[in-house]
C-alpha cells in the first residue's frame, strides 16, 4: 500500500479542511513532501478555529486572530504560501447547500488537479476519541461539492453567469483522517518538519515537550523509538 504519486508534472493541490492546524495534524509531512517536489499547495480553512480553547475567559475574536497567525506561520514551515479562511463559525459547520456552494466556488476558482480533505465516515478513532463534527462536516461537504456540483454547469449556474467560474472536477481526491486507507505515505524523513509546523500552533498543543513526546510515539507498529518510521495515510480516489 506504500506508494509514490508518479505525477509527471507539477500539480495544483487544494487542501480544504475545517480548522487551523488540521492540515498540519492530518497530513503536514505529506504537504511538505509535495511542496519540496515543486507542487503548488493552497489551503482553504472553513473556520478560523474560534472555539479551540477551554478557558471561558477566551474571546472568540481574539482566538480567531491568534489562530489565523499561527496557521500562516505553520503553512510557511511546510512551504505553503496560499492560506485562505471562509470564517464559518467553529463547531457549527453543517454540510448544507450554502456551504456546498461556497466549496464549489473554491474548487472552480482554484481548479486543482488534486484535492485533499478528510474522511467524513470517521466517527471515532480507537476507544477514546470522537472525531470532531466539523471534520466530518468538512469532508462531507467537500465530497458533495466535488461530485456532482463542481463539474456540472447546472449546479449553481449563477457561479457561471455572475462570476464566470466554469465547471471543474479535480482528477484526484485524497481523504486524510481515514480508517480505510488505500495509500500509506512513508514520511519518516519529514516528521521533524511536521513537528516544527505544529509548534507554530502554540494555542493548541500545550506543553511542547509533552506534545513532542506524544507525537514521536506515533511511529508505525513495525518500528521502534530507537529506529522510528512514520506514515500518513489516505483514501485516494482517482476519477477515470
Amino acid at each position: 500500500m506504500s506508494m509514490v504519486e508518479e505525477w509527471k508534472e507539477p500539480q495544483r493541490i487544494l487542501v480544504i479542511l475545517a480548522h487551523p492546524d488540521d492540515p498540519e495534524f492530518f497530513c503536514g509531512a505529506t504537504i511538505a513532501r509535495w511542496t519540496n517536489a515543486g507542487h503548488r499547495v493552497a489551503y482553504w480553512l472553513l473556520t478560523c478555529g474560534d472555539k479551540g480553547a477551554s478557558n471561558p475567559e477566551t474571546t472568540p475574536g481574539e482566538l480567531c486572530n491568534d489562530r489565523r497567525g499561527e496557521q500562516l506561520a505553520a503553512a510557511e514551515v511546510l512551504g505553503v504560501r496560499e492560506v485562505n479562511f471562509l470564517e464559518f463559525p467553529d463547531g457549527y459547520l453543517v454540510p448544507d447547500l450554502e456551504l456546498r456552494k461556497e466549496v464549489t466556488r473554491i474548487i472552480r476558482r482554484e481548479r486543482p488537479d488534486v484535492l485533499v480533505t478528510c474522511d467524513p465516515l470517521t466517527l471515532y478513532v480507537g476507544d477514546s476519541r470522537i472525531n470532531h463534527p466539523d471534520h466530518r462536516a468538512a469532508g462531507q461537504v467537500v465530497l458533495d461539492a466535488v461530485f456532482p456540483a463542481a463539474g456540472n454547469p447546472l449546479y449553481f449556474p449563477e457561479l457561471i453567469s455572475q462570476e464566470n467560474l466554469m465547471p471543474h472536477t479535480p482528477r484526484e481526491v485524497w481523504l486524510s483522517l481515514t480508517l480505510e486507507p488505500n495509500v500509506r505515505m512513508d514520511v519518516t524523513d519529514l516528521w521533524e518538519t511536521k513537528l516544527h509546523a505544529l509548534y507554530e500552533h502554540g494555542s493548541q498543543i500545550g506543553d511542547r515537550v509533552e506534545f513532542t513526546e506524544r507525537m514521536r510515539k506515533r511511529h508505525t507498529s513495525d518500528s521502534t523509538p530507537e529506529q522510528p518510521r512514520y506514515e500518513e495515510v489516505f483514501r485516494r480516489i482517482i476519477f477515470a
